[in-house]
């Protein structure tokens, strides 16, 4: 077990709870700031030595909190927002413990592994536990939507570190992540010439026809064997079934392993522009996260968690995953990054979103046994 003394799962889904119960969309930077103001009253009634940087571009807060130490820190990032807005606890997704499955908006994806980084540091602060390396916990405000604000803080603060822990969900079978796809994202627009559907079809040139051309050769860029997907949606086009549609429009989600395929991926989506016969195409975006590549350092990181978990009751396996998250930007730096500390559970993003809340204790020591032990 770690030196320091975390309680038991009880008590910590008594608290999990209250952060549930706070729902923090990723568009309501008020909300997510309340949150971010009570964790912060905490770790500085402990010591924690804060910074606070404030929310630009409709985001929340990012709070930083630092433990005392020398040498290159061990870099734990957090997020606070969820997918789900305001209304969803009290409608179809409220807080409730249904045998081993806790379940409430976020508690998977990610507010339980959040919690368990924050009361881990804020234990060792208020313990006074001497880590072998100071540690540096982020909580961000916009996870879910790419990280535009909280990237450069948390590159910043992975800069020079000696590892970093991300506490995204586990994966099936309590799985940690050792390698992600890098994601891009892009945004098509469309237009053409708007005519009336049956007396001036010729004078018309159709977005929407444009657009499903553009669909089909997307779609056609799939290669499962090289690890390459991609999805349009969704899709947005035309006024009405009698009129030739001058509009319309779509997103593209990308999903690829390795840099050299993002950039080669990125240029082949970024090349569907045209202009020609009354049709504009305008593609903007790109690789919104690297790909986070397992190294011999990061399976050194996970052989020392997997040996903690050992002692702390149970296998912890390993997994590489197609969805990214922060670990992807610090795993790109070069920085040993290990994902999905968090707790085990199901449902991301989906109504049946849950947690398996007896394993937030052994889940938690582990957490915070790489805290105190990573040297």
């Amino acid at each position: 077990m770690p030196q320091t003394d975390l309680g038991s799962s009880d008590r910590l889904l008594a608290e999990l709870r209250g952060w549930v119960e706070h729902e923090t969309p990723t568009t309501d930077p008020l909300a997510i700031n309340r949150l971010l103001d009570r964790c912060a009253a905490e770790l500085s009634a402990v010591g924690g030595a804060l910074e606070r940087l404030p929310g630009r571009d409709g985001f929340g807060d990012t709070l930083i909190c630092r433990t005392p130490g020398e040498g290159a820190p061990v870099v734990i990032a957090g997020h606070l927002d969820t997918v789900w807005d305001h209304g969803t606890l009290a409608g179809s997704m409220p807080f409730k413990v249904e045998g081993a499955k806790a379940f409430g908006p976020g508690i998977y994806d990610m507010k339980a592994g959040s919690f368990m980084a924050f009361h881990s540091v804020r234990e060792i602060l208020r313990q006074k536990v001497k880590t072998k390396r100071p540690l540096v916990l982020l909580l961000t405000p916009d996870e879910e939507v790419g990280s535009p604000t909280s990237r450069g803080p948390i590159e910043q603060a992975a800069t020079g570190a000696r590892a970093v822990l991300i506490p995204e969900p586990a994966g099936s079978g309590g799985a940690c992540v050792t390698a992600r796809k890098g994601v891009g994202r892009f945004d098509i627009q469309v237009q053409g010439v708007s005519a009336h559907s049956g007396g001036n079809w010729s004078e018309g040139r159709s977005a929407v026809v444009a657009l499903a051309e553009i669909i089909l050769k997307i779609h056609g860029m799939v290669d499962l064997a090289a690890g390459i997907t991609t999805n349009v949606a969704p899709i947005k086009g035309g006024t009405r079934p009698n009129v030739i549609p001058p509009e319309a429009s779509c997103e593209v989600d990308l999903r690829v392993p390795t840099i050299p395929l993002g950039e080669k991926m990125e240029a082949a989506i970024l090349g569907l522009a045209y202009e020609r016969d009354g049709i504009k195409v305008t593609v903007s975006g790109g690789m919104n996260r690297p790909p986070f590549a397992e190294t011999p350092e990061i399976r050194a990181l996970y052989e020392q968690a997997r040996a903690l978990a050992a002692k702390h009751g149970y296998e912890l396996l390993k997994q590489h995953r197609g969805g990214g998250s922060d670990g992807n930007f610090t795993a790109a730096m070069g920085i040993p990054t290990l994902d999905g500390l968090g707790c085990t559970g199901a449902g991301a993003h989906a109504p049946h979103e849950h947690i398996l809340w007896q394993d937030l204790a052994p889940r938690c020591a582990t957490l915070c046994a790489l805290m105190e032990e990573i040297d």
